[in-house]
């Protein structure tokens, strides 16, 4: 039987050659749907998304192994396609719950909006996942453990529930009639993305809309009013650590600053926006603007080639990680992590044009051609780690140069725009 992590691993090539096919269709179409900046930042927050998740599977399997080895009222039988259709049913059931609750409650909100905060909506914006979703999601699904739900079937159907809704997550394909009353379509999670006032916190289903529909929770997408996406309180950066945290900072500050003990409390699990009124008076936030103009700062054709570039060199190293995770040891388990996550930092500083991003750019191709040299876990194997040496410090070698070239051009163009 597969398990989940193989199913991932065989599904991650068809996500970019799906990308690919989609890019092709709309400048066939006519179309713009991608950005590169955009883009960058959406699929680096899924892989930092899966290589935290590596670290944090006590919570997102562990717990949930606890829970049906003491607790289990039935012991469902692994092999049994009843187990496992009623088992996908369930996980969906409760996937609908905890994404609305995602969008329902403050410090929930906080882990989901990262996969909100893309003004952009393509195959992309699927891969764009938060990186502390594991604090509490795993609570919404031990209905699942306690009624025996064995852990490699509820493993691979919550997989199959993550694979699905990558599909959903594009502008090119049309209301599909029938399909959309049933299932979480294109049309139907397009509006889910949307901040338009009538598209707001609606349909959450993964699979099924019919949660939505059963529940209230519904909206149909109109040919009138074309979905904005994007948050209500934009992210304007492709920093992927502030993606993830921005949200946590600013209810922390706003139970900081709080001066009633109940609402310091309480900006934590109250809708997210909410915010007692003597911090609205002390503290005003700018209203929301949906016409606002998308945040796209100025960017050289070197920078794009250089960022991509590095990108694609860091998409492999982050599918390294997550296969040669599981036989590393923590130490080497943790700075490989560091490593691939200071570079996806480094390239969101680089393309916002930020001089602390190109200072620690250009440290990280000193680590880059000296690692293989400085450490033997790559990948497990001393030997392996030294004959990349030569590649390693080759490529370093020749990014200095680019890298110093692309920051120019940047930093001429931007100066430029801002005359």
């Amino acid at each position: 039987m597969a398990t989940a992590e193989t199913i991932m691993m065989v599904a991650i090539p068809g996500f970019f050659v799906l990308m690919a096919v989609e890019l092709a269709a709309a400048r066939v179409m006519g179309r713009s749907v991608y950005r590169l900046n955009d883009a960058i930042n959406s699929i680096g927050l899924g892989v930092l998304s899966q290589v935290v998740g590596v670290f944090t599977k006590l919570l997102t399997i562990g717990i949930y192994a606890w829970v049906v080895e003491r607790v289990a009222l039935f012991a469902l039988p692994a092999d049994n396609a009843w187990v496992w259709i009623g088992a996908l049913l369930l996980y969906d059931f409760c996937y609908y719950w905890l994404h609305r609750a995602g969008h329902e409650v403050g410090i929930l909100w906080a882990a989901h909006v990262v996969h909100h905060q893309s003004e952009r909506y393509n195959l992309s914006t699927a891969l764009r996942q938060t990186g502390s979703g594991a604090l509490f999601g795993w609570v919404f699904y031990l209905p699942l453990a306690v009624l025996g739900v064995p852990v490699e079937v509820f493993a691979v159907v919550a997989v199959i529930d993550l694979i699905y809704q990558y599909w959903i997550h594009t502008e090119l394909v049309p209301k599909l009639g029938w399909f959309d009353r049933v299932f979480a379509s294109p049309s139907n999670h397009r509006v889910h993305h949307a901040v338009n006032d009538r598209y707001l916190d609606r349909n959450y289903g993964g699979i099924l809309i019919l949660w939505d529909r059963l529940f209230g929770t519904f909206a149909e997408e109109r040919d009138d009013a074309p979905p904005v996406y994007g948050t209500r309180a934009p992210l304007r950066s492709w920093n992927p650590l502030w993606a993830n945290l921005e949200v946590y900072w600013a209810l922390a500050k706003d139970a900081w600053r709080a001066r009633r003990w109940r609402d310091k409390l309480q900006i934590w699990f109250a809708p997210p926006g909410w915010r007692p009124a003597d911090l609205v008076e002390r503290f005003p936030k700018d209203g929301f603007d949906i016409a606002r103009v998308e945040y796209d700062p100025p960017l050289s054709r070197p920078m794009r080639a250089y960022a991509l570039l590095h990108f694609l060199l860091l998409l492999a190293l982050g599918v390294q990680f997550l296969t040669v995770a599981p036989s590393l040891g923590g130490p080497a388990k943790a700075l490989f992590a560091v490593f691939v996550a200071t570079g996806l930092v480094s390239l969101g500083a680089l393309l916002e044009g930020r001089t602390w991003g190109f200072a620690i750019e250009l440290l990280r191709l000193l680590w880059l051609a000296c690692w293989p040299g400085l450490t033997a876990h790559w990948p497990g194997h001393l030997s392996t780690a030294m004959a990349l040496r030569v590649p390693f410090a080759s490529i370093a070698a020749l990014s200095l140069p680019a890298l110093a070239w692309a920051w120019w051009g940047t930093s001429a163009l931007r100066a430029r725009a801002a005359r």
